[in-house]
């Protein structure tokens, strides 16, 4: 989660999506927000023993909030964004 939040940052839009499941990725991807922070909330499993997780985070861009609860799969040995529950103000 960290590192695509520091992917959307840097403009790395190639990162973010390599880190997002095939299945459910778009055809491209644009970094839109310049975001300025972020805050993990909670995360449900995601060890090293699972093969799923899910983190909860708000990040944070001049005049914009984004509370998302995120759903990750392990896919070849990496984590990789599947989809997520979007609230944005």
């Amino acid at each position: 989660m960290r590192s695509r939040y520091s992917a959307y940052v840097r403009g790395l839009d190639d990162y973010v999506f390599r880190t997002w499941h095939p299945r459910t990725r778009p055809a491209s991807v644009a970094s839109a927000a310049t975001w300025t922070g972020l805050v993990i909330v909670q995360t449900v499993a995601g060890g090293p023993d699972d093969e799923r997780g899910t983190v909860e985070f708000v990040a944070t861009a001049p005049g914009q909030r984004l509370h998302e609860l995120s759903r990750f799969e392990r896919r070849a040995g990496r984590w990789v964004y599947v989809d997520g529950d979007v609230s944005a103000t």
